[in-house]
C-alpha cells in the first residue's frame, strides 16, 4: 500500500479535555463571536480587522504580536474589532515548505502531529488569556475542525480549498463567520458558488459519522486577487471590482452579503508594503459608495513584529518564515488610521 500508517491521533475530544478553555475564556469567546456575527449581519458598523503573521510558528512571537495588538486594540474598540491571525496550518502551492505549527511544532524537525495539535492548543488559550482576543486560523483539513471549535471566531477557506466539496460542507456546520476565499482563477462564480453551499443545511460522512448541518448564514466572500494563465498576479480590490461583487450578490439568494478584503496575496504581487496602500484604497472606495460600504466588512493584512521574511534556521525573533510579512510598526500606524477615517 502507498499509505503507511505511523500513529493513531487524539480525537478532537481528547485533546480538548486535555487542554480546555477555562470558563472565562468561553465566556470571552461567546461575547466577541456574537460582536462579530453583529458586523457581518449589519447590526453593527464596526470594521474587522483581521491581521497577524502569515503563519503562526512560535508561541512567544505569536503571543507578543497578539499582546501589542490588544493595547492598540483598547483604542480603537469602539470602531474596529481586531482578530488576530493565528494560522496554524498553511496550504502550499507545490506540496513543498512549513506546513503550519500542527505539522511542525518546531519548523526545523520532522512533523509530529500529536505535538503539533497540542502546541496549537497552547497558543491560541495562551493568547486569548493574556490579550483578551480570540483568533482566526485558516481551515486547511476540514477534519481539524473539532480541535479547534471552542477556541476560533474566524475561519478563513483559502483559495485552493473554496471549491472542494468537504470545505464547503464543513463550513454549513460552523457557528462563526467563514471567509470563503475567490479560487487563485480568480472566478467568483466558484467562491459565491461555496458560499451558497456554505450557507445551506447538507447530510455526509465527517470523521466516520454520518452528520446533519444546519447551514452557516455568516459564510461569505474574500476577495484575494487571482493568477492568470501567464501566471501574473490580478488584483480584485479596486472600485470596480467593488461595485461588481455588489451586484453579484444582489442577483443571488444569499444571506448577509459581506466581504473582506485580503490586502496581500495575489492582491499585492506579495509586496508586502503595498498592503497599507491596497486597504486605504479600500476605505475609500466604502466612502465613496453606500452600497460598497455596507457589503465590505473588513480588511485581512499580513503583519509580525520584523517586516519582511526569512528562511527556516534564520531564527530572527518575530518575523515570517513563509510570506513576508508588515513590520509592527508599520502596521499599528495603520490600524490608527483605519480607525480615524470612519
Amino acid at each position: 500500500m502507498s499509505f503507511h500508517y505511523v500513529t493513531k491521533l487524539p480525537t478532537p475530544q481528547e485533546i480538548r479535555e486535555q487542554f480546555p478553555v477555562p470558563g472565562h475564556l468561553a465566556e470571552l469567546k461567546r461575547r466577541r463571536d456574537a460582536e462579530i456575527r453583529d458586523v457581518i449581519t449589519g447590526r453593527s458598523d464596526k470594521f474587522l480587522l483581521i491581521i497577524g503573521p502569515c503563519s503562526a510558528d512560535n508561541e512567544e512571537a505569536v503571543c507578543d504580536y497578539v499582546n501589542r495588538l490588544a493595547r492598540v486594540n483598547e483604542q480603537v474598540k469602539d470602531k474596529l474589532i481586531l482578530i488576530p491571525r493565528i494560522y496554524t496550518n498553511k496550504p502550499r502551492t507545490t506540496g513543498e515548505g512549513y506546513k503550519g505549527i500542527v505539522s511542525q511544532p518546531d519548523p526545523e524537525k520532522k512533523p509530529d502531529f500529536t505535538s503539533g495539535l497540542i502546541a496549537m492548543r497552547k497558543m491560541h488559550i495562551r493568547a486569548m488569556e493574556e490579550s483578551g482576543l480570540t483568533a482566526a486560523d485558516e481551515m486547511l483539513y476540514p477534519d481539524n475542525w473539532g480541535y479547534v471549535e471552542d477556541i476560533l471566531s474566524y475561519v478563513a477557506i483559502g483559495a485552493r480549498s473554496v471549491e472542494d466539496q468537504q470545505h464547503r460542507m464543513t463550513v454549513s456546520g460552523f457557528d462563526v463567520p467563514a471567509g470563503m476565499k475567490n479560487p487563485t482563477s480568480g472566478t467568483l462564480s466558484v467562491m459565491l458558488n461555496s458560499i451558497y453551499a456554505a450557507q445551506h443545511p447538507h447530510s455526509f460522512i465527517y470523521r466516520g459519522y454520518e452528520v446533519n448541518t444546519n447551514g452557516n448564514p455568516l459564510a461569505h466572500a474574500v476577495l484575494r486577487g487571482s493568477v492568470n494563465k501567464h501566471g501574473q498576479s490580478l488584483p480584485n480590490y479596486h472600485y470596480e471590482d467593488l461595485s461588481m461583487l455588489c451586484a453579484l450578490y444582489q442577483e443571488l439568494d444569499l444571506k448577509n452579503p459581506a466581504c473582506i478584503i485580503d490586502a496581500n496575496h495575489n492582491n499585492s504581487n506579495k509586496q508586502y508594503d503595498q498592503q497599507v496602500r491596497i486597504v486605504k484604497e479600500v476605505m475609500h472606495s466604502r466612502r465613496l459608495n453606500e452600497d460598497i460600504r455596507r457589503m465590505v466588512k473588513g480588511v485581512m493584512v499580513e503583519s509580525y513584529i520584523e517586516e519582511g521574511s526569512q528562511k527556516i534556521g534564520e531564527g530572527i525573533y518575530g518575523k515570517s518564515i513563509t510570506d513576508p510579512c508588515l513590520g509592527w510598526e508599520a502596521s499599528e500606524r495603520l490600524i490608527y488610521d483605519i480607525a480615524d477615517s470612519f
